[in-house]
């Protein structure tokens, strides 16, 4: 699964990238996000053009009865996202592009201990994870909400997590966002060009932390005494 990533992009160069408008009123870089935290995607407004919006990671559909259980929906598996019914009406209607630098998985190491890597592209340029969103009302006030698809991991990926986020290139973003296309054909693991372009990056067990935050966490690391290793042998 994806359960923490970074995206440290300001909201004028997300809204460049994605060709969008901002209606986030601003956004700083967060290097650590968490369920639940408030972030950025992008996503097609009523009149068809894109927006930059600021949504908390953890789908709500509108039926739930309470925003308790957004942390355990930050995830939706493109097995079963068009059949799920917490996540098919979004899945259907309601698509986004969720901007990151990339994301967060944890290996066993042989001393019991667990190490992070942060995988992202080695050009430093912006992943798109395939993201669905819906609104969640209480109380008169609204809330946007998402999700994160995931996928069966490929390649090296699948050395470091059997699941990674569902990462789609640019020629594919209008589809996805688009409410009258198709988007089944999507939903495929990365080809063999996308993986290329990822760097698995050892980073400071720090990031376990959701209090730490900053650039550090994306620094490649290595316990003391030993060399950064940017392409490690996991296992």
């Amino acid at each position: 699964m994806c359960g923490r990533y970074a995206t440290t992009r300001s909201a004028g160069e997300l809204s460049a990238l994605f060709e969008s408008s901002d209606e986030t009123g601003g956004i700083g870089p967060d290097f650590n996000v968490a369920p639940t935290d408030p972030v950025p995607l992008v996503r097609l407004a009523p009149e068809g053009h894109r927006l930059l919006s600021l949504g908390r990671w953890g789908l709500l559909p509108p039926w739930s009865r309470s925003a308790s259980g957004a942390a355990r929906m930050i995830n939706a598996r493109v097995e079963t996202v068009a059949t799920s019914r917490a996540y098919a009406p979004s899945f259907a209607r309601r698509r986004c592009l969720v901007p990151a630098d990339g994301w967060y998985e944890w290996v066993r190491r042989a001393d019991g201990g667990r190490q992070p890597y942060f995988m992202t592209p080695r050009d430093g340029s912006v992943l798109a994870f395939a993201g669905i969103w819906s609104v969640w009302e209480s109380a008169g006030r609204s809330r946007l909400t998402f999700s994160v698809l995931t996928t069966a991991a490929v390649g090296e990926l699948a050395e470091v997590h059997d699941r990674m986020p569902l990462l789609l290139a640019a020629e594919h973003w209008a589809a996805w966002l688009s409410p009258t296309d198709e988007p089944a054909a999507l939903l495929t693991p990365p080809d063999a060009g996308q993986l290329a372009r990822l760097e698995i990056r050892p980073v400071s067990p720090a990031v376990g932390d959701v209090r730490n935050d900053g650039p550090e966490l994306i620094t490649p690391w290595s316990p003391a005494g030993t060399e950064v290793d940017t392409e490690p042998t996991l296992f």
